[in-house]
């Protein structure tokens, strides 16, 4: 066999081989990407049920801890269309909500569902809000939630939350 022959069967079977083995590889780390342990689904329903105290507390400085504080990222919540970082928000959130109702109380619905993706991780589910407005109207409402959620220094914090309700047609 000529030397130009055996080198590219040598060729051919060393791309065969790394192509094999980075597709396993590959293969392997979107496997473990995925969140697949109960140990997983708990830390998050921790993280939200401890988001859910800190809006109880009517403090946004309370929620601050949950939330990165990028400038231009966007929130939605239910008033009004959206907020543009966390300043905003926080000065959103104690305007039109909390300085409004004295009784604020929202609780997550048992039926968190989550992604994970390296870093990144994405969680939605259902809550129930018990509130009263100022005047003593009362409020009782249920609600859906996404919050994309990015690992910084260690730490789970929200880059994104969108919040929205049914609507009747």
């Amino acid at each position: 066999m000529s030397f130009t022959k055996a080198f590219k069967t040598f060729l051919a079977i060393a791309l065969s081989v790394f192509l094999g083995f980075s597709s396993f590889f590959t293969q392997d780390a979107i496997a473990q990407s995925t969140f697949s342990t109960q140990t997983e689904k708990q830390e998050f329903q921790q993280l939200i049920e401890r988001t859910h105290e800190a809006w109880n507390s009517h403090h946004p400085h309370e929620l601050a801890r949950f939330y990165a504080k990028d400038a231009d990222l966007i929130f939605y919540d239910a008033l009004p269309m959206q907020y543009q970082g966390w300043d905003e928000y926080e000065r959103g959130i104690q305007t039109n909500l909390f300085d409004k109702m004295p009784k604020f109380i929202l609780s997550a619905n048992d039926d968190l569902s989550l992604t994970r993706r390296d870093n990144l991780a994405w969680t939605t589910f259902t809550w129930h809000l018990s509130a009263e407005l100022n005047d003593g109207t009362p409020i009782e409402t249920d609600g859906r939630q996404t919050d994309i959620w990015e690992k910084q220094n260690g730490e789970w914090l929200i880059v994104h939350e969108h919040i929205s309700a049914p609507v009747s047609l």
